[in-house]
């Protein structure tokens, strides 16, 4: 370590390099850090667009058995009018009506929080179809917006 004499004193002198990050090292590992985090950030949210996607479709498929329960009861699927949530409450009409074979209307809402759309009876001879319009809430649709339909 080098001295210099100042003001009838005896000072170190630091060496250049004993001190703190250089402006050039300070911007290579924000760099890093940025690109770290945006590669991070796409792979979690487009991982999250699938996940909703499947648990709209896993929703869709387990309805069926509350559905299957109503019918087992009351001789009948809800009709489009009385919807899921027949599921739900007892729609009036219905006779033997064993309900509620769903804990909560919120059991009738895809994973972006809308309704799931009921029809019944279906087209193609299908007694019931159930579908999510996806994250846009609009038919169609491609990726997290595409459609989701019990009969596919």
């Amino acid at each position: 370590m080098k001295t210099i004499f100042m003001n009838n004193a005896l000072l170190p002198m630091r060496n250049a390099k004993q001190g703190g990050f250089s402006l050039m090292e300070i911007i290579i590992v924000v760099t890093i850090i940025g690109l770290i985090a945006a590669w991070a950030a796409t792979n979690i949210f487009g991982k999250q667009e699938q996940v909703q996607a499947r648990t709209a479709k896993g929703k869709l498929v387990s309805m069926s058995g509350p559905l299957d329960l109503y019918k087992l009861d009351t001789g009948r699927y809800p009709n489009t009018q009385e919807g899921l949530r027949a599921l739900v409450t007892n729609p009036g009409n219905v006779s033997n009506w064993n309900g509620p074979y769903v804990k909560g209307l919120e059991e009738l809402k895809d994973p972006w929080g809308a309704n799931f759309i009921y029809k019944s009876p279906g087209d193609a001879n299908r007694a019931y179809e159930l579908s999510s319009l996806g994250a846009d809430s609009k038919e169609g649709g491609e990726g997290a917006n595409r459609d989701i339909n019990s009969w596919e």
